[in-house]
């Protein structure tokens, strides 16, 4: 089964801010995340809570998809992370839906076929962004709570894979090298 995405969740943008040197708050952007997603480690509070309303707090299970430029990805926002706010570059997505896990959905969402599909409709000539109705109009599949949870966990595997062999690949060469060098 196939529901719209905006059946699911609540989309919403994130908030326009400007950052401070010292603040209360992690203001969350584009270049605080690597070229997987992932949240680097080293963010610090960079916005006064007195600019922010509640309802622009990031909770546990919020997803943040960035959809302006070419770097889209979507990233599940935890409470292990300090405060934090979503810049404008980023849409939240908040789950709904009983039984859809957040880290599945932005699993799905990071599939290079859904992506590939969402920027084929992207407006923009210089910088392309995605548009809230179309992600409003995706469809999302809901396997069961068990099904999703095999397929994070295979996904993670994956993952932890691609890591080893990039790390043994490092490795090799670093050794290769050093024997050249001993050669000379």
């Amino acid at each position: 089964m196939r529901q719209k995405l905006s059946e699911l969740a609540k989309i919403k943008t994130g908030l326009f801010a400007k950052p401070e040197a010292k603040g209360d708050l992690v203001y969350l952007q584009v270049k605080h995340f690597d070229e997987n997603g992932l949240l680097k480690t080293e963010i610090y509070p960079d916005l006064r809570e007195d600019k922010v309303t509640e309802n622009h707090l990031l909770v546990d299970g919020d997803i943040l998809f960035a959809a302006k430029g070419a770097k889209n990805f979507a990233a599940v926002f935890e409470n292990h992370n300090p405060a934090a706010v979503a810049s404008t570059s980023f849409f939240v997505i908040r789950v709904t839906k009983e039984g859809l896990l957040p880290h599945f959905l932005a699993w799905y969402l990071n599939q290079p076929s859904v992506l590939k599909k969402l920027k084929d409709q992207a407006a923009g000539t210089s910088i392309p962004s995605i548009s809230k109705a179309m992600l409003e109009d995706l469809e999302i599949p809901e396997p069961e709570k068990r099904v999703q949870y095999a397929i994070l966990q295979i996904a993670s595997l994956l993952r932890r894979e691609n890591e080893i062999r990039e790390r043994l690949r490092c490795l090799k060469e670093t050794n290769i090298q050093k024997q050249i060098f001993k050669s000379l």
